[in-house]
């Protein structure tokens, strides 16, 4: 069994951890949630100071489970960082999101110090997460993403080696964008339904059992009542927040513009995102963005 670090105890972070613990791993983690901390140590985890502290104390890996590039970079290129602070030989795999060309930077900089790092962003959410279930989209050397298969495992059902580092990122940001673009696709009929008197759960399995079915609809139904899972049926709490979405879909525009590729669906769901943020909204879960498209959506208060 191998000695982790594991740096980010959020929404997905922290039951992906639970998930290495529940494999016999031994976990130092450091989160700035006392409580996401605490809820580890509760499980078996031993609860690092800092990140550095946690680094220093794992013997064979670090995981990264951040919100966006800027944390990334501090966390593995600061001066009291990763990369200053991780055993020799240590494995580092990065599971956030983050602009690709930051990837590559981070895993050359953990190279020129002897180490070995892969980027491996998720797909899956947090149910994924939960049930060990997740999509691994890896970037880096395949004999690295070995090394790290027994680790990934523990936490997911699917891995791909997307190719060099970086590839990892773009092909989650290619996902993410999409996903986007169906999650606003799927919103806007279900309101124009709801606004011609339709019933939105007749019409969702209408439109499952025929050409317009997607994840979207069929996994995460945006319409509050229809899918008793689903965060449209808890006031669009947890899941997956709308700025890490509008996050998601500027990266895509980002590498868009850096390879001059034409996406005018991609830049016109951020667009959405980026009213819906504007409009307080940011917090709440991806398919919150049905409530652009009607007020009908909102959920019940009270």
């Amino acid at each position: 069994m191998a000695s982790i670090a594991f740096i980010g105890l959020g929404n997905m972070g922290g039951p992906m951890a639970l998930n290495l613990l529940r494999a016999g791993h031994t976990l130092h983690v450091f989160d700035l949630s006392a409580s996401a901390v605490q809820t580890l140590v509760d499980a078996g985890a031993h609860a690092a100071a800092s990140a550095a502290a946690a680094v220093a104390a794992a013997d064979d890996a670090v995981i990264s489970m951040l919100p966006a590039s800027p944390h990334v970079k501090a966390l593995y290129l600061g001066e009291n960082g990763v990369l200053a602070n991780a055993r020799p030989g240590a494995l580092l795999i990065d599971s956030s999101t983050i602009a690709s060309h930051v990837a590559v930077e981070v895993a050359q900089a953990a190279q020129a110090k002897g180490l070995r790092m892969i980027d491996a962003p998720v797909s899956g959410g947090t149910a994924g997460a939960a049930a060990g279930t997740l999509t691994f989209i890896v970037g880096g050397d395949a004999a690295d993403l070995e090394a790290a298969r027994p680790l990934l495992e523990a936490m997911g059902k699917n891995i791909f080696h997307a190719g060099a580092a970086g590839a990892g990122q773009t092909a989650k940001i290619c996902n993410n964008m999409l996903l986007g673009i169906l999650m606003a696709g799927t919103a806007e009929a279900l309101a124009l339904g709801v606004a011609n008197g339709l019933d939105p759960k007749v019409l969702s399995d209408i439109m499952s059992k025929s050409s317009g079915r997607n994840w979207a609809l069929e996994v995460y139904n945006p319409w509050p009542g229809v899918m008793e899972n689903a965060p449209a049926s808890r006031g669009y709490s947890g899941g997956f927040g709308s700025d890490l979405m509008l996050k998601d879909l500027g990266l895509a525009q980002e590498a868009a513009l850096h390879a001059r590729a034409a996406t005018p669906l991609g830049a016109a769901a951020r667009n959405l995102y980026q009213l819906h943020s504007q409009n307080g909204q940011g917090g709440l879960d991806f398919s919150s963005i049905v409530q652009l498209m009607s007020a009908k959506a909102k959920p019940a208060q009270g």
